[in-house]
């Protein structure tokens, strides 16, 4: 697990944990074991840390935080490296993450190869870096550069690491070998100013100040997650206490994270993230040990805003790209729009912008020798056809044709081609070459190989992939139809949109419904249900509701886009703004009043709702929906649906996700709150609990991870 080596008059310690060297318990044994060895050794006059398999260390093993403490604890092991009477030298390559950067600062010299990354994501997990991170830090950088990287969890560069004093040297070449010459030649000096924990904390003028600002920030960015505060207080004590102290309090602001269902819940992301690499179809092949097709050059046709941020994300991997678009104007826009995205996505990541590797045609023709293409236009299935049948006929046998719809039948557009088990939709979200998630649509006739090729292109596009079955909406945009069809009845029945934003907000999404859809705009969906015939037709006025179909709607917001207000575009939507394209939301008196007419013309009447209830009835309406997603098959477990929320809606990651969210309130509770809004309103489908849920709570409410056992046979029908 750590290996030791004397080279000379160095010790060379290399720990050896794969894949990332994580600091597992008979890792931090044996780095103890061979500390002592090295020290007690007179040939022995210098040590050198290094990781091996080109990582020095991802941190402390997550596999270990569900487990009872077992082994020698990070912080005394780090203190003892910082204790020892000989130079200690950490040699960074790769990363040095969470614990692995801790030993890293216990160390007395840090040298990190240029393309070498650092970092304390702890709160990421719920956490903090609690083997003394927290106190060390801000010892060595200075406060606010230590709350930055703690708070935040961020990555830096090495060259950032330099500049922030963290590291001593960036080598460009074999950093190994240039630490253990190093630590030859600082042999022998003293090392009382190289231990951290001796240095005095640098104190700010205005520190009251600067952690008032800090925490004021850290509120209004972590939108209800605890780690980052308690990241704030564990620093504040480094700054104005002895070591010992800081060091103290840290292990006691830990403890309240350490068990905390946040924690819990971040950490079951974490893990959520890599499940959804694993999936088999419908037929039993599995897809993520098929193997994908070779992808050397990519088209997307359309190129309105999706498809130019498609061709951005394309063009950073550094795949020759075919951007397609039959209209001159708009093709002459794009390319100008796509140059000026690449510029500002290398500004960003401190890189030059990628080579030109971006081509551009107006007719379909141009993509014929690409190995894979993705459709990017309007969401229209007759223009989606269309472009189908122009693709299969111009494309060479074998390409892969995707569609990037957001809720169209994939099964259909397969069927317009030569190669229906060539076709996968690739659902990305917007902007697509900054969205992280992108859903993987495999259609009845998909074949694993397909989709093994998608997956491993969104890979590589740095997205984070989850494959769902065909059906409409497929998992993000059905849940997100209930979710949105309630916030519109309790605008019916007395609430205002500033009211249920707040709620949700509060809960911790980024913006409530009403906020979103005005930044979105809501001609987009107006649009879309015009042309299919469900824009405010056959309504039915005078009743406690009005009623489409046999069954509850709402015409809100058709009848806001018939007034001209598409949201932020428009200066008016939900709320009010201070012209076209503003971002600042006022409250409208306009849409209030609009909303007493629509309740009078209805005869609905207004009365008190609180934030309780839009979390009930938004929330948990969308929860009832992934449970019939799960019931159905199109998404394989609970932690796909999970991941497609966080990464894809904006749901608050310190809850987990809908799914895990509803198992931590308890499937019973979610049952008897959907009975009684369902009693209330029994003309509302998606609040009658589903039969998987009910199934569920009479088997005693297994574990979300269990809950596979009573979908199996749903997927086995498939």
């Amino acid at each position: 697990m750590a290996q030791f080596t004397v080279l000379g008059s160095v010790g060379l310690i290399s720990l050896r944990n794969p894949p990332v060297n994580a600091l597992s318990t008979h890792v931090r044994q044996a780095i103890i074991d061979n500390l002592k060895r090295a020290l007690s050794d007179p040939k022995v006059k210098s040590v050198v840390i290094s990781g091996h398999g080109g990582i020095f260390c991802g941190g402390a093993d997550i596999k270990e935080f569900a487990k009872k403490l077992s082994g020698p604890p990070l912080a005394p092991m780090i203190h003892m490296i910082a204790a020892a009477h000989k130079p200690v030298v950490a040699a960074i390559e790769g990363s040095a993450f969470g614990g692995g950067l801790e030993l890293a600062l216990g160390c007395h010299y840090r040298l990190a190869h240029s393309k070498a990354k650092l970092g304390l994501p702890e709160v990421t997990l719920g956490l903090m870096p609690a083997a003394a991170g927290t106190q060390l830090l801000p010892r060595l950088i200075g406060v606010p550069a230590a709350l930055n990287l703690i708070t935040t969890g961020r990555h830096v560069t090495a060259a950032e690491a330099l500049q922030l004093g963290i590291v001593d040297q960036v080598i460009d070449h074999n950093v190994l070998a240039e630490a253990l010459r190093f630590s030859e030649s600082v042999a022998g000096q003293p090392l009382d100013a190289r231990r951290i924990s001796t240095f005095p904390c640098p104190r700010p003028s205005d520190l009251d100040a600067l952690f008032e600002e800090a925490t004021r920030k850290v509120r209004q960015s972590a939108r209800g997650a605890v780690a980052p505060l308690r990241c704030i207080e564990a620093v504040r004590a480094a700054a104005t206490m002895p070591y010992a102290q800081g060091l103290e309090l840290e292990g006691k602001l830990m403890a309240t994270l350490m068990n905390s269902e946040q924690a819990r819940a971040l950490q079951y992301s974490f893990f959520a993230q890599r499940a959804v690499a694993k999936w088999s179809m419908p037929s039993g092949a599995r897809w993520d040990t098929s193997q994908p097709r070779p992808v050397r050059r990519v088209a997307v046709i359309g190129l309105g805003t999706m498809g130019r941020g498609i061709a951005v994300a394309l063009a950073q991997t550094g795949l020759p790209v075919v951007a397609v678009e039959t209209q001159e104007k708009q093709l002459v826009q794009a390319k100008q729009a796509i140059s000026a995205m690449l510029e500002r996505g290398a500004k960003r990541r401190g890189a030059a912008p990628p080579p030109d590797g971006i081509s551009y045609g107006t007719d379909i023709q141009a993509a014929a020798d690409a190995d894979l293409v993705i459709e990017a236009v309007f969401e229209d299935m007759a223009l989606k056809e269309k472009v189908f049948q122009q693709l299969s006929a111009a494309c060479k046998p074998g390409t892969l044709l995707c569609t990037n719809t957001s809720s169209l039948d994939v099964d259909h557009l397969a069927a317009q081609t030569r190669d229906p088990e060539l076709v996968v939709g690739m659902h990305f979200f917007s902007p697509a070459h900054v969205m992280k998630l992108l859903e993987v649509v495999y259609g009845s006739r998909s074949s694993p190989q397909a989709v093994a090729t998608v997956m491993q292109l969104g890979k590589k596009m740095g997205k984070v992939n989850v494959a769902v079955g065909n059906c409409p909406g497929f998992v993000g945009n059905r849940m997100l139809a209930p979710y949105l069809e309630q916030a519109f009845f309790l605008l019916e029945e007395g609430a205002t949109p500033e009211l249920v934003d707040q709620a949700l907000e509060e809960f911790g999404f980024p913006m409530g419904v009403f906020r979103m859809s005005d930044l979105a705009g809501l001609d987009v969906g107006w649009k879309i249900r015009k042309e299919n015939g469900l824009a405010n037709h056959g309504l039915v006025a005078g009743q406690s509701a009005t009623i489409r179909r046999g069954r509850r709607d709402s015409p809100l917001g058709d009848l806001l886009c018939e007034q001209g207000r598409f949201g932020e575009k428009t200066g008016r939507g939900w709320y009010q703004y201070d012209k076209p394209g503003g971002r600042v939301a006022r409250s409208d008196p306009w849409l209030h009043s609009f909303l007493e007419g629509y309740r009078a013309q209805h005869g609905l009447v207004a009365r008190p709702i609180d934030h309780q209830e839009v979390l009930e009835r938004c929330l948990y309406a969308l929860i009832n929906e992934g449970f019939r997603i799960l019931e159905d098959g199109i998404a394989a477990k609970p932690e796909d649906i999970d991941v497609i929320y966080v990464f894809g809606y904006g749901w608050p990651r310190h809850r987990g996700g809908p799914m895990f969210y509803a198992s931590t309130v308890g499937l019973p509770k979610v049952l008897e709150v959907l009975e009684r809004h369902h009693q209330a309103h029994p003309d509302v489908p998606h609040l009658q609990p589903c039969d998987l849920l009910r199934r569920l709570v009479a088997g005693g409410s297994p574990p979300i991870h269990k809950w596979n056992e009573v979908t199996g046979k749903f997927h086995s029908r498939l």
